[in-house]
C-alpha cells in the first residue's frame, strides 16, 4: 500500500472542503476502498474520514417516508423497525449482502459507491477501461461469467455489486448530496449510477467534492415486497442475478408492480417494460413469464454469461409468484 495522509472530518461542510486537495478521497467504513488501496487499484494520497459525522440517523418523515443517514451502518438499517415494517425489501437486500462483520462496518453511502467486483478491474496486469481509461476490456472475450447482460458497451461489461441499491431502485429512493459550495440536491437512485458508454471510469453523477449525506425513501407503495438473490454459494457472495419486486393484486389481477434487477448491468436496473407487462394482467405464471421476457428483450450475453438471461427470467417469475402468494 502506498503512503497517504489522513484526517477526520468534524462536520459535513468541513469534509467537502477537506477533500478538495489533489488526490483526496472520502473514507467511511473502508470495506471496499482499503482492499482497492492494497491492490493499488485506488491510489489516494489523502483520506478524509467521514465515519464520525452525525449522519447515522434513521427518521420518519412527515409524508410517511423515511430518511436514512449516509453513515448508518448496513446492519443497523436492516434491523431498524421502520425499515423492516415499511420497506422489507430493503431489509432483505441488506441482509443478503456480504457478511455480518462487514454489514456492521459498511455504510449506506459507501454501499452505493462500492466498485465493481470484475476480476480484471482488480488485476492491475489486465486491461480495464474502468481502471485505466482507453486500455481495453479484458472481460470482453475473456472470463465473463458474472458480467453484464443489459446496458453494457464495447468499453465495459462490468456489473454493479450492490444488493441494497437494487431494493432502493424499486422503492423509488433519492440520494441526498452536499456540494463543494454548500448546495444540496437530490438524485433518484435510478439516475445516480451511469451506464458505461465510452467512459466506464465515470461511474456516478457525483460532482467533484460532492458527498452523499443521506437517502430518502418515499412512502411505501401498496403491495407485497420481496428480494431474491441467486448466487454461486449461500453466503458472502455477489449476485449472479437478483430481483426486487413490489406487487399488488385486486381480485386476481395485478394492480401495481415495480421490478428491479441486480447483477445484470452497470447499475441497478429498474424494468419499466416488465412493470407495464404486469399491470392489469392476471396474477399467473404465464403473465410473469411475458413480463420477464419483456425485461430481458435487450439482453446480450458475452458467451459464458449467456445463461444469466434465462436465469433472470426464471428468477423474476419465481419472485413474483412468491410475493403474490405471500411466501
Amino acid at each position: 500500500m502506498r503512503s497517504f495522509t489522513y484526517e477526520r472530518a468534524t462536520d459535513a461542510r468541513a469534509a467537502v472542503a477537506a477533500v478538495s486537495r489533489p488526490g483526496a478521497k472520502f473514507i467511511s467504513g473502508g470495506t471496499n476502498l482499503l482492499d482497492l488501496m492494497k491492490l493499488e487499484v485506488e491510489r489516494p494520497s489523502h483520506l478524509v474520514d467521514i465515519s464520525r459525522l452525525p449522519l447515522r440517523g434513521i427518521e420518519e418523515l412527515p409524508d410517511g417516508g423515511v430518511r436514512i443517514g449516509a453513515q448508518a451502518a448496513n446492519s443497523d438499517t436492516a434491523a431498524d423497525v421502520l425499515v423492516r415494517s415499511r420497506y422489507p425489501v430493503l431489509s432483505q437486500a441488506l441482509v443478503a449482502g456480504a457478511s455480518g462483520q462487514l454489514r456492521n462496518k459498511a455504510s449506506i453511502g459507501g454501499n452505493l459507491l462500492q466498485r465493481t467486483r470484475c476480476p480484471y478491474f482488480y488485476d492491475t496486469a489486465a486491461d480495464c477501461n474502468k481502471r485505466e481509461p482507453s486500455s481495453g476490456c479484458s472481460a470482453i472475450g475473456g472470463f465473463n461469467r458474472i458480467h453484464a447482460i443489459l446496458g453494457a458497451s464495447g468499453a465495459c461489461i462490468a456489473t454493479h455489486p450492490s444488493d441494497m441499491a437494487v431494493a432502493m431502485a424499486v422503492l423509488g429512493a433519492h440520494v441526498e448530496l452536499l456540494g463543494a459550495d454548500g448546495s444540496a440536491r437530490r438524485v433518484a437512485v435510478t439516475d445516480f449510477h451511469r451506464l458505461p458508454g465510452d467512459t466506464p471510469h465515470v461511474e456516478t453523477v457525483l460532482e467533484p467534492r460532492e458527498m452523499i449525506t443521506g437517502v430518502v425513501l418515499p412512502p411505501p407503495p401498496p403491495g407485497r415486497q420481496l428480494y431474491r438473490k441467486v448466487r454461486d454459494r449461500a453466503s458472502y457472495e455477489f449476485a449472479l442475478v437478483s430481483v426486487a419486486v413490489i406487487v399488488a393484486t385486486e381480485r386476481g389481477v395485478i394492480s401495481g408492480a415495480r421490478v428491479a434487477f441486480g447483477g445484470v448491468a452497470h447499475k441497478p436496473w429498474r424494468s419499466v417494460e416488465a412493470e407495464a407487462a404486469l399491470i392489469g394482467r392476471p396474477a399467473a405464471m404465464a403473465t410473469y413469464r411475458v413480463a420477464a421476457e419483456a425485461a430481458m428483450r435487450g439482453a446480450v450475453g458475452q458467451g459464458q454469461n449467456d445463461f444469466k438471461i434465462e436465469l433472470a427470467v426464471r428468477t423474476l417469475c419465481r419472485t413474483l409468484a412468491d410475493a403474490i402468494q405471500g411466501r
